[in-house]
């Protein structure tokens, strides 16, 4: 099967900074879109960024300019650097992989905490 695995969470204060990691137990280069997820307490999951095969991205408004997503296709890692956190950034994140080939299919990690607080 194909295990998606986030690191780096934890808790920082306002205007700081945080890198979160993903790995895959699959070869990435087979992931058709990798993105990074959140969810607040009370609130929908929504998408925050994301990254294409071919490196194409996207991100939401709330985080354009303060977040950085990277994809290492040779190292099965993808990445969320988040920099001037603000407190409205709490939130579980996720990391999501989209797969065509086999084995198809939606994929989540497991979710790491993410809290901005003074």
């Amino acid at each position: 099967q194909v295990q998606l695995v986030e690191s780096g969470g934890g808790l920082v204060q306002p205007g700081g900074s945080l890198r979160l990691s993903c790995t895959t137990s699959r070869d990435m280069f087979n992931f058709e879109v990798m993105a990074w997820f959140r969810q607040a307490p009370g609130k929908q999951r929504e998408l925050v960024a994301s990254s294409g095969r071919t490196a194409n991205t996207y991100y939401a408004d709330s985080v354009k300019g303060r977040f950085t997503i990277s994809r290492d296709n040779a190292k099965n890692t993808l990445a969320l650097q988040m920099n001037s956190l603000k407190p409205e950034d709490t939130a579980v994140y996720y990391c999501y992989g989209q797969r065509t080939s086999w084995p198809r299919g939606n994929y989540w990690g497991q979710g790491t905490q993410v809290t901005v607080s003074s």
